[in-house]
């Protein structure tokens, strides 16, 4: 009779908790990490993006995140979520090379943004959108993350995680290694910027908000524009 799978706690029909996954791969199961990976991939993927600003950074980020969630994953004592620390650590890889290319300027999204819209985020797409106000929203999208580009990467990183993916500001702090009111800070000056630089977007009574930004948050955002992020990385 087989025993239990490494990893599970129950019967074998049970999925596998991340925590398990997590585990299991510290223990030498070679499918476990692709497992956690591929579960969390989206909300992954829309971090990197929207922080890094263009889809061919946000590839490297996000590389470079997972190469270090593997290496790393006997590190994780269980202190927070392995969502949290899985964040945390993409959105560490992308500050880094952030910093290290000194990326200050907007590169434009994929011309099929609109395709993905609502993917990878808590944001759901409802309803049919007819080809004229996707285009508008594809616009508004680029000039979101121009303006995004413009804010030094920590500002960026707070405001991605808070307003456009929902996360409490508690959360955040914890993927960030920072305190709560230096996020709540860092959003704060970042949406003085975006106030200035999308003022006509957000005077437009035909922009709506994101439901992202007012699921979750502690301190609610103006009414900055998100851009919607395509599903995943491009293939290789």
């Amino acid at each position: 009779m087989s025993g239990t799978p490494r990893g599970v706690s129950g019967g074998s029909d049970e999925p596998r908790t991340d925590a398990d996954l997590l585990a299991a791969h510290v223990a030498g199961d070679r499918e476990a990490f692709g497992e956690l990976f591929t579960r969390h991939r989206d909300r992954l993927w829309a971090v990197a993006l929207r922080t890094m600003g263009n889809p061919e950074d946000a590839a490297d980020g996000l590389q470079d995140g997972m190469v270090a969630a593997y290496r790393r994953a006997a590190s994780f004592r269980g202190e927070a979520q392995v969502t949290t620390w899985l964040h945390r650590v993409v959105v560490n890889a992308c500050l880094d090379r952030l910093r290290a290319l000194k990326v200050r300027r907007a590169e434009p999204l994929p011309d099929d943004l609109e395709e993905y819209g609502g993917r990878g985020s808590l944001a759901s797409a409802a309803g049919t959108v007819d080809p004229a106000e996707e285009s508008l929203a594809a616009e508004r999208s680029r000039q979101v993350a121009r303006a995004l580009a413009t804010l030094p990467p920590e500002q960026r990183a707070a405001l991605v995680l808070v307003d456009m993916e929902g996360y409490p500001v508690a959360e955040a702090a914890a993927m960030l290694g920072c305190a709560a009111g230096t996020i709540k800070s860092r959003c704060s000056r970042g949406r003085r910027r975006l106030a200035v630089l999308l003022a006509d977007l957000i005077d437009d009574p035909g922009t709506e908000r994101d439901p992202a930004t007012a699921r979750g948050n502690q301190e609610p955002p103006r009414s900055v524009p998100s851009p919607n992020p395509p599903r995943g990385p491009p293939e290789a």
